[in-house]
């Protein structure tokens, strides 16, 4: 009770020193708290988007060729090299077909050289009048005509090797098997789908950019990829589709990544940002904030004292933030909040 009495009437009894010694203790407070003055700066605009990896180079390999399934070799998931033996068909058509182009070339070659070498010995007895002039035209349209079914009998055996070849079915580049349509001892037919894939050296990231963004990319063409795992990558080869989505009014662009970037899989989502000029911004140190559950707010000089001012907050830099409200040029804050906060209930 006499320490409570004591509390009351000193300001009462003594009020030019209390007021004196409450500001001493204030400029104290303020003194010993280090701060910081803001100034408006000129920052990058990015626009992040959500963006999709897919393969550049993903294809479904067909059958060139009918026959039966004997063999497979691979499965989903497995890993395959440019050339391999993805399956085999029967052969034994296409291995006919080929022995009889082969035999008819041989006999085409045969009449060709019968026919060039009638020919000939016509073309020395025609002075001497002892062949007719339609004979002779006769024995040069016979020449002509088997010297075409040479090349036509050799195309035939071109086109008969070809079909042989398709009963090997090789992949056309390295990659992962992602689906087999087809069964061993089924029969397949030209067109029909085998196996799908996609090749791992090379992965692009899709996204759809808004209509009132696409001549800000245009000036400046060139995205950051930000993978989940922390890794960035910056690319200015782009793709910029020339047509919006009737739907969304957004354009696709494909943003080709690194080659032989290892851990990168169609399907991964990624942000995508890009630079749509620049703007003015206040940004102050992490330090600063003083957080409590959705309040951010920081320690504004007023005079010769700390008042928490709350703050709302934009991107993360470093050991940076932008404000975006509740601070301006000029502002002196407190760099760690925290003591700002023990200096004020030790006062």
């Amino acid at each position: 009770m006499r320490i409570q009495q004591t509390k009351s009437i000193f300001p009462a009894l003594f009020p030019a020193l209390y007021i004196a010694l409450s500001l001493m203790s204030a400029h104290l407070y303020a003194a010993s708290i280090e701060t910081t003055t803001l100034i408006e700066t000129k920052e990058t605009k990015w626009i992040e988007l959500d963006s999709k990896l897919e393969a550049v180079k993903a294809a479904t390999v067909s059958a060139q060729t009918s026959g039966r399934i004997i063999k497979l070799n691979y499965d989903v998931n497995d890993i395959v090299s440019e050339g391999a033996s993805l399956l085999e068909i029967t052969s034994k058509e296409q291995g006919a077909e080929l022995a009889a182009a082969e035999a008819d070339y041989a006999r085409a070659i045969a009449q060709n050289n019968e026919a060039q070498l009638q020919r000939r010995r016509y073309e020395a007895l025609f002075p001497k009048g002892a062949i007719s002039q339609g004979a002779m035209d006769e024995a040069i349209a016979n020449a002509e005509s088997t010297q075409e079914a040479v090349r036509g009998a050799n195309a035939r055996i071109t086109q008969a090797t070809e079909s042989l070849k398709y009963t090997v079915v090789n992949a056309p580049f390295s990659g992962i098997v992602t689906k087999r349509h087809v069964e061993q001892g089924e029969t397949v037919s030209p067109g029909q789908a085998l196996f799908s894939g996609f090749s791992m050296s090379q992965m692009r990231a899709i996204t759809h950019v808004p209509q009132r963004y696409i001549d800000a990319l245009k000036q400046l063409p060139k995205f950051q990829i930000i993978l989940n795992d922390g890794r960035q990558f910056s690319s200015n080869s782009l793709t910029i589709f020339s047509f919006a989505d009737p739907q969304s009014h957004s354009y696709k662009v494909r943003i080709n990544l690194p080659e032989n970037e290892p851990n990168l899989m169609p399907g991964m989502w990624a942000k995508a940002r890009f630079s749509a000029g620049s703007r003015s911004s206040i940004l102050i140190p992490t330090s600063a904030l003083l957080k409590q559950n959705e309040l951010s707010a920081v320690y504004l000089k007023q005079g010769d004292d700390f008042v928490l001012s709350q703050v709302r907050l934009g991107n993360y830099q470093d050991k940076e933030v932008e404000v975006l409200a509740g601070l301006t040029s000029g502002d002196v804050i407190a760099i760690d909040a925290y003591q700002a906060l023990q200096n004020h209930q030790a006062k």
